[in-house]
């Protein structure tokens, strides 16, 4: 288990990206491949995934995306530090038109998993302006906007580090831009029953 809880913690929510290491079309289909072989409630396998990793398309995404809720004081990586290439996730209304379950989070997880696998990182994004995105990229209808993955080589260091009383369990940025995440101990989040 130590190579699968290796990447666990190597997979952190990045959000400062090495904007100009590309990521190639093969390993963002490669990424995907991961994706499409993780579970789906009845096997229905409604996801269906939007690719890329050209400048031009990037920005269009980008700027329907919001950045890191608990830090309000910084509206997302500057240019040089966005993401390298996405992948959005959406469920293709065609083939599951109701609760789509967990699958988008497992979808998610593969992903960033095998993407921490080959030296990249990335951060999932749910805040996302849906309509605009999908009105600039043109996106059909039956195609909803489940979540954006931002993927690129990692430009900042993130710390996990307990929760304390002066943070709780918002992530914040010291003031060397190092990255802490707060996470509960084994024992809070284990709840024995007597």
């Amino acid at each position: 288990m130590s190579n699968v809880k290796e990447l666990i913690l190597k997979n952190r929510s990045i959000r400062r990206f090495k904007e100009n290491e590309i990521i190639s079309t093969e390993i963002l289909k490669a990424l995907v491949e991961l994706a499409r072989l993780s579970p789906s409630a009845s096997n229905k396998q409604p996801l269906k995934y939007i690719i890329s990793n050209e400048s031009e398309r990037n920005n269009k995404i980008f700027k329907h995306l919001s950045w890191a809720g608990y830090l309000s004081d910084w509206s997302g990586p500057v240019e040089g530090e966005r993401p390298a290439a996405y992948i959005i996730i959406c469920n293709d209304k065609r083939i599951d038109n109701g609760n789509i379950d967990c699958d988008h989070g497992i979808a998610a997880q593969s992903i960033l998993l095998g993407a921490v696998e080959l030296g990249y990182n990335g951060c999932i994004i749910a805040s996302v302006n849906r309509s605009a995105l999908c009105n600039d990229l043109a996106i059909p209808d039956h195609l909803s906007v489940l979540l954006v993955l931002a993927l690129g080589a990692a430009n900042e260091q993130v710390r996990i580090e307990p929760t304390d009383g002066e943070h709780g369990i918002k992530y914040w940025r010291d003031e060397n831009s190092v990255h802490h995440v707060p996470k509960r101990s084994l024992d809070e989040v284990i709840f024995i029953l007597y």
